[in-house]
């Protein structure tokens, strides 16, 4: 299958290296960052100067895949591409749009007979190794089409699911937008189980003991009921950084989909307790909440004539 890909960044370049390494499959790649480009050409992709060159290339019916940051870049970019693109064509955003996005461009480029997959991408800069875990929505012609891109992509299935998704780590879930749908749901889920695993470490480097952090994760990852991945990257971050992270400021971003999730969560009236929490404590790190204990402080000293801490020089 010959694939169009836009978008060589950390995981872009490693999908297009994935892509050739294990198959058959041509990619066209493109990036604003000729460097970038030089490296998918040493993949083994043929690599081109701008949007209007990479659909020259390719024999209609043409698949480019968009693996941009959410937002305009991406919102431009398929716009663009929606101008290069013809009927029977198809457009595939695999970062991390809001899952609303995808249907009203889902709806706007029906009119033009092009077709939208949105495919909801998780593995981060290891998929390259391990695979993709991909979650798929659009429509069902234009996912078979892709589908020879998404089995290489994705890692194989483990005896306890194969019946239920078959050989390869991906999942069709409906119409377009269903994929970041799922993608986003996944990624709230994410900041609930890292703020778990993050008040428990934090706990135990707290107590008597002069517990190893490393040591802990490490012995959880050998048939407890929390093992998981992101457990057995703690211990590889306590082992890296030391039980201290001494080298680490106390500052969490977020990427947008914690609080798409909460939104929606809100809006349908599911409770979310774990999920607003995490994301709460997320703005915590950033000194969001530093007034609000400034005032509750003033609020101790107003009413009990509790002592507040002054700042040195004041």
């Amino acid at each position: 299958m010959q694939l169009g890909f836009v978008g060589l960044g950390r995981m872009g370049g490693n999908m297009v290296h994935r892509i050739h390494r294990d198959s058959d499959h041509t990619v066209v790649a493109y990036d604003p960052s000729a460097e970038a480009v030089q490296a998918a050409e040493g993949h083994g992709a043929t690599g081109v100067s701008s949007l209007e060159e990479l659909v020259s290339r390719l024999t209609p019916p043409r698949t480019v895949w968009i693996m941009v940051p959410a937002g305009d870049p991406t919102e431009q970019t398929v716009q663009r591409l929606a101008g290069l693109m013809g009927e029977g064509d198809t457009i595939v955003d695999g970062g991390n749009s809001k899952w609303t996005d995808d249907a009203r461009r889902a709806q706007e480029l029906q009119g033009k007979g092009i077709h939208y997959v949105d495919v909801g991408t998780s593995g981060g800069v290891w998929g390259l190794e391990v695979g993709y875990c991909m979650m798929v929505g659009g429509p069902e012609e234009a996912v078979t089409r892709l589908t020879p891109i998404l089995d290489v992509l994705a890692p194989p299935t483990g005896d306890e699911s194969r019946e239920v998704i078959g050989d390869r780590g991906w999942g069709h879930f409906g119409d377009s937008g269903a994929g970041h749908y799922v993608k986003m749901v996944h990624n709230g889920v994410e900041y609930g189980m890292m703020q778990a695993y993050a008040e428990g470490f934090s706990l135990m480097r707290a107590s008597p003991f002069g517990i190893d952090n490393a040591k802990v994760a490490h012995l959880w990852q050998q048939g407890s009921v929390v093992r998981s991945w992101l457990n057995s990257l703690a211990a590889r971050a306590f082992q890296e950084e030391g039980n201290d992270l001494e080298r680490l400021e106390a500052y969490v971003e977020d990427s947008g989909e914690g609080r798409w999730t909460l939104e929606d969560a809100i809006e349908r009236r599911i409770p979310q307790p774990a999920l607003a929490t995490a994301l709460f404590a997320r703005f915590e790190s950033r000194g969001q909440g530093d007034y609000a204990a400034k005032v509750n402080a003033a609020l101790r000293a107003q009413f009990g004539g509790h002592a507040v801490k002054a700042k040195a020089g004041t």
